[in-house]
């Protein structure tokens, strides 16, 4: 191509489209507001489990007592696997990345589901409750296996957070870690028309099945610019090692032109509201593993760096989902490869209600199937057409 050849300027990667509309959550990135069916995430996150989030976000409401007991009594016994789920688990390789493991798996929770691919929201509701149950199950059993561990069995005396991290850990949370982890679950279920969300209402709108489409939205989150970012953000921690090298190492940082892992988001122009409500937890986990200093080291990288920022950039960053939940998974003694698994088992509630809205919801507009354009800008040839050789006379 020659080298004065200007490309036209695209609205690359859908940025500012609207390309669709939905009643399932607002990002106000102005005010800093996240609402999940028009109520406000703090108050979701004080008040409410994530069992009741997973309701709310499929039923577009909230569950009465009676509702709720029910909803939470269908998770619970969708909670087992198939046992060749653990055979398939036990044959990969234990360095295999969690989050292909989890992509592989998914669509096996299909054998327990008769009524798959049939249309009705009564199946997808069915098949949802299944992902929300069985991906959480799955999780836990693959980082047992890989470390030589017999998978646990759920608990059906605990709720869902809790039994998720008994699995994983072979022992009950104590009360005040299981509450933190059933909140960080809460802050994570959704956040409208992100990358993988998106790519599920993608799938969906195909008239594909769920599992599809949730097997998609796995793969889209397992990218390192979207679920991967809270995995950087303690690999960043680790690297500073301590609070006396902070200074230094933002400076290194910012004169090289890069960016402070966790500070900053597409979206909110202040600080992300689930941050707001991650941090006291992530210093109360420090707490309470004995270890604080992942804590300690990310307020301390929070001020400094908002400070340095300003002052080499002229405008204030702001702290997002990934600055705070990265210490307090990391406090709750979870492996770091592990966190975007934790993120997609907590999304699934919200990639499920987006699937049931990209199908059933009539009342909401959207394309009957999503087909962007794009702009041909040619090849080597050019934008004219190529003259086709022979193979011997190229």
């Amino acid at each position: 191509m020659d080298d004065d050849c200007t490309l036209p300027v695209l609205n690359t990667g859908l940025r500012g489209v609207d390309v669709a509309s939905s009643k399932i959550c607002d990002v106000n990135g102005k005010e800093g507001k996240l609402i999940y069916r028009g109520f406000l995430i703090q108050d979701l996150a004080e008040k409410a489990g994530f069992e009741e989030i997973c309701f709310l976000l499929l039923y577009e409401r909230l569950p009465k007592k009676e509702e709720l007991d029910r909803f939470d009594q269908s998770l619970r016994q969708k909670r087992e696997v198939p046992e060749n789920v653990f055979t398939f688990l036990k044959a990969l390789p234990a360095d295999m990345n969690p989050m292909d493991v989890l992509q592989m798996a998914v669509p096996m929770l299909i054998q327990k589901d008769e009524n798959v691919g049939t249309p009705g929201i009564e199946n997808t509701l069915f098949s949802a409750e299944n992902l929300i149950a069985g991906m959480a199950t799955i999780t836990a059993a693959w980082e047992r296996i890989r470390n030589n561990k017999e998978p646990v069995a759920p608990d059906p005396s605990l709720n869902h957070a809790a039994n998720f991290l008994y699995m994983l850990k072979g022992e009950k949370p104590d009360d005040e870690s299981a509450h933190f982890f059933d909140t960080a679950l809460v802050l994570h279920a959704e956040h409208s028309f992100n990358a993988s969300t998106f790519t599920a209402r993608q799938v969906a709108s195909t008239r594909a099945h769920i599992y599809a489409a949730v097997s998609a939205a796995i793969g889209s989150l397992s990218g390192a610019l979207h679920g991967g970012a809270n995995v950087r953000v303690m690999e960043m921690l680790k690297e500073i090692g301590s609070v006396d090298k902070i200074d230094t190492y933002i400076k290194t940082l910012l004169d090289s032109g890069g960016l402070i892992m966790g500070l900053g988001h597409a979206v909110y122009q202040t600080d992300d509201p689930r941050a707001l409500i991650l941090e006291p937890m992530s210093k109360r986990m420090g707490e309470i593993s004995g270890d604080s200093l992942w804590y300690e080291l990310s307020r301390s990288l929070e001020i400094k760096g908002k400070a340095a920022f300003k002052a080499k950039k002229g405008r204030e960053i702001f702290c997002n989902v990934d600055f705070y939940s990265a210490s307090l998974f990391y406090a709750m003694g979870i492996k770091t490869d592990l966190f975007s698994p934790l993120f997609a088992i907590s999304r699934i509630s919200g990639w499920a209600a987006h699937v049931i809205e990209e199908q059933f919801a009539m009342a909401a507009p959207k394309p009957s199937l999503y087909r962007p354009g794009a702009e041909y800008v040619g090849d080597y040839c050019g934008p004219d057409e190529c003259s086709y050789v022979d193979i011997d006379e190229r």
